[in-house]
């Protein structure tokens, strides 16, 4: 058979240039009129806290939503990158955006400092790299603030449980979180799953997640640039920001195919390495995890940026009586009988209207900020986090990794993250040749 490929859905960058052409507030007129949870004066003020392509698009889809909104707030380690966002912002929301030199803040402390500005109802989006996201989100819920929060939400275990509390601890302040996982609001996808669980296709017997593309690139090191600043610049390739390739670029069809299986895997096993890649960072440049689920049945992740290879991103489910190709990178979710995917054993596909799934999951947050609803994603998010976690430190130890044991684990990616400025030592450091430590498996601990 053939291998049909598909256009991918526009990431937040592309979105970020198009936003101001179509703003998708009319997807919730009702919300205008309604005062509820957000402040008196109805206007809901946005902190934005991480100005990067990710952030900026987030800060483009919270000022399109229904209802005043206004970006009130901004914060990054980096002053040039805050200032383009800020630039970017303006030109396309210029009623909107009303965030001064005086509430623009530079540091690693410059969250605290944005988010002490607002007020109950308002919300923070926090887009830095995952590493940021536990400290970060932590501080918000003890502020009292509603929170949208980007994937990944962890690089490790003990991320993970401190989301998890702080998730918590938005649940008993009535906070409405949200997070980046946007595939679960995406309307193609949510009828697919939805008729899968239907038993469309049967029991699902076997679920992969797939991640292939061109190589993940490693950004030039200015002049008088320090080691750790380097390193945030270029968080996707070094492990103790954003966690690994597994972990903040397949998140999206891990969550997928979990979501489809209704559970969450009890272990993982599998392999992975640096075959082609030269860049001086650690990143794997391949990587397979097999997990088990409860039942027996098995999720195999793949995840590979070479170039000349195979690409495809998406999911392929196969059940009792039928397959589906759904997931993050495909548009147009199908069903089949049986596990020959063409034309004619087509039995399902989406027929209604179009969807941006990145401007839902922020209507449905600012909804529910003003209608007083319940929202909160953390648990789900976390634990689809913990996921590729745990598929990560298989891949690069060389061991078998239960769900419990990934859980418990202490080990900190980052220890003292917390108290880190700009002249602070990174987690890790080059060699005398300039190569940062790659994990080897069966030789380290797990990673």
């Amino acid at each position: 058979m053939k291998t049909q490929t598909y256009p991918p859905l526009p990431n937040r960058r592309e979105f970020l240039k198009n936003s101001g052409k179509a703003v998708a507030g009319a997807a919730l007129v009702g919300a205008i009129t309604t005062r509820g949870y957000a402040a008196e004066h109805n206007t809901i003020k946005i902190a934005l806290v991480g100005c990067g392509g990710r952030g900026s698009g987030a800060a483009a889809n919270a000022l399109s939503t229904a209802g005043p909104t206004k970006l009130w707030t901004m914060a990054d380690v980096f002053e040039n990158r805050l200032a383009s966002s800020h630039q970017s912002l303006s030109d396309q929301f210029p009623k909107q955006v009303d965030a001064p030199p005086e509430r623009r803040f530079v540091g690693f402390d410059a969250f605290r400092k944005a988010i002490d500005t607002l007020d109950k109802g308002d919300v923070v989006l926090l887009t830095t790299p995952p590493a940021f996201r536990p400290i970060h989100f932590e501080y918000a819920a003890e502020k009292g603030v509603n929170v949208f929060m980007e994937k990944s939400f962890a690089v490790d275990a003990p991320g993970i449980r401190r989301v998890l509390r702080a998730g918590e601890l938005a649940q008993q302040k009535n906070l409405k979180v949200a997070t980046g996982l946007m595939s679960r609001h995406y309307k193609p996808l949510e009828a697919a799953v939805e008729r899968i669980h239907q038993g469309a296709i049967g029991d699902v017997i076997t679920a992969w997640a797939y991640r292939m593309h061109g190589p993940v690139g490693l950004g030039p090191r200015a002049p008088g640039t320090s080691d750790l600043a380097f390193q945030i610049a270029n968080y996707s390739c070094f492990t103790w920001l954003n966690g690994s390739f597994i972990v903040d670029w397949l998140i999206h069809n891990l969550d997928v195919c979990c979501w489809v299986k209704n559970g969450w895997p009890v272990s993982v096993q599998g392999m992975g390495g640096r075959q082609v890649r030269r860049e001086p960072d650690q990143l794997f440049d391949h990587y397979e995890a097999e997990y088990t689920f409860t039942d027996g049945t098995r999720l195999l992740a793949q995840g590979r940026h070479m170039t000349g290879c195979w690409d495809f991103f998406g999911d392929v489910i196969h059940g009792a009586k039928g397959s589906a190709i759904l997931g993050e990178g495909i548009p147009n979710p199908r069903l089949f009988k049986g596990h020959q995917q063409t034309s004619e054993n087509l039995i399902w596909q989406y027929h209604g209207p179009p969807c941006n799934h990145y401007q839902t999951e922020h209507d449905l947050l600012l909804d529910a900020i003003r209608n007083d609803k319940p929202y909160n994603e953390v648990k789900r998010s976390a634990h689809s986090c913990l996921v590729g976690i745990m598929g990560r430190m298989a891949v690069e130890s060389g061991k078998k990794i239960t769900w419990d044991e990934a859980l418990e684990s202490n080990l900190e990616l980052a220890p003292g993250l917390d108290h880190f400025t700009l002249d602070s030592k990174p987690p890790v450091e080059p060699d005398a040749a300039g190569q940062y430590p790659i994990a080897m498996p069966g030789q380290l601990p797990l990673a």
